[in-house]
């Protein structure tokens, strides 16, 4: 047996559970031939239609499909949107049990119009306001018996800045990780930047990290980037970053070892949900290794093999494989 063998055989061990913006992703495919004499625009004939798991849920997926336990736990709308996730979660051997119905929530639902493997539209339903005080209470009883009865692995985060991770949310669960020595990991949106203190992997993209440190530059050498830690470690104490370079590749740091991992050679149809495949990838290398270099080429990997299919996809595990066993031998 491999290496790389041995490392996707512990993958089967994790226990991993992901809070954040679950949301449902809704495809429409048709065939573009002409223009609307109503007005200027495609008419697009529907050919069918297809309802997908999205945002943190997408997290989710990716670790179950890698062999992970998987739980879900966030809050969505008491609607048809979060009984269609729901089963679809389930169809994906991912628990439900920590995800919360709320009334006064809608279940964000991003669905988009494609013709010719293009995005023609997109239209989304949703309420992005923070959940109110009731429902992060109720939340956060879910993380801490979650995380009290299950002995997690990891903890994701994945923030769309959608309203479930609040500022307390967040506060509570990472200190709940901590006392359990649970793994914390998070992807990152602008509005909760520096509220993520002391996680284990913090894992933005440039345009992230540019936005949240107030920089301005093209492009990002090693020394700019080991900068960069530096300037997000005052600011979060958290042990490793890892920065996705969008084509560039992804640079980590942990204490003193740094590299830019240089993305390799793909056919690239859609970058939708490559985050989401990073972060996920990351966090159960890392768990199942403790190696920040091995996590961040893994990671690099698997995140340019989604980027060849078009929509928001899942990465494959045996094609993970054979990759990882091409490139990294």
């Amino acid at each position: 047996m491999t290496e790389c063998e041995e490392l996707f055989n512990d993958f089967n061990s994790l226990k991993i559970g992901v809070i954040g913006d679950v949301m449902l992703d809704t495809y429409i495919w048709g065939k573009v031939d002409r223009i609307s004499p109503e007005a200027p625009v495609p008419i697009v004939s529907l050919h069918h239609k297809e309802q997908r798991i999205g945002g943190a849920g997408n997290v989710a997926i990716n670790c179950s499909s890698l062999g992970a336990k998987v739980f879900m736990l966030g809050v969505t709308g008491d609607d048809d949107e979060a009984s269609q996730l729901d089963q679809l979660l389930k169809e994906s051997l991912i628990d439900t049990t920590g995800l919360i119905k709320s009334v006064k929530r809608k279940t964000t639902n991003k669905t988009r119009i494609i013709s010719r493997n293009q995005q023609m539209l997109r239209f989304d339903a949703e309420i992005t306001d923070d959940l109110n005080k009731e429902e992060e209470a109720v939340l956060l009883k879910q993380i801490s018996n979650f995380i009290e009865h299950e002995d997690p692995n990891i903890l994701i985060f994945e923030d769309y800045n959608k309203g479930v991770l609040t500022e307390k949310v967040i506060e509570q669960a990472i200190a709940l990780c901590r006392a359990s020595g649970v793994i914390s990991a998070v992807d990152p949106k602008r509005k909760n930047f520096f509220n993520y203190k002391n996680v284990d992997i913090f894992k933005p993209n440039m345009k992230e990290v540019q936005e949240g440190l107030n920089l301005m530059f093209e492009t990002a050498d090693i020394y700019q980037l080991r900068n960069i830690h530096e300037q997000l470690h005052k600011q979060l104490q958290h042990k490793v970053s890892l920065i996705t370079l969008s084509e560039k590749g992804i640079f980590y740091q942990q204490l003193q070892n740094a590299a830019i991992i240089p993305s390799h050679l793909r056919n690239v149809a859609d970058v939708s949900g490559a985050g989401d495949t990073v972060i996920a990838v990351a966090a159960m290398v890392y768990a199942a290794t403790k190696n920040a270099h091995l996590m961040a080429e893994i990671a690099n990997i698997a995140g340019g093999l989604v980027c060849e299919e078009v929509g928001t996809a899942t990465v494959d595990r045996e094609k993970l494989l054979r990759e990882c066993e091409l490139l990294l031998s």
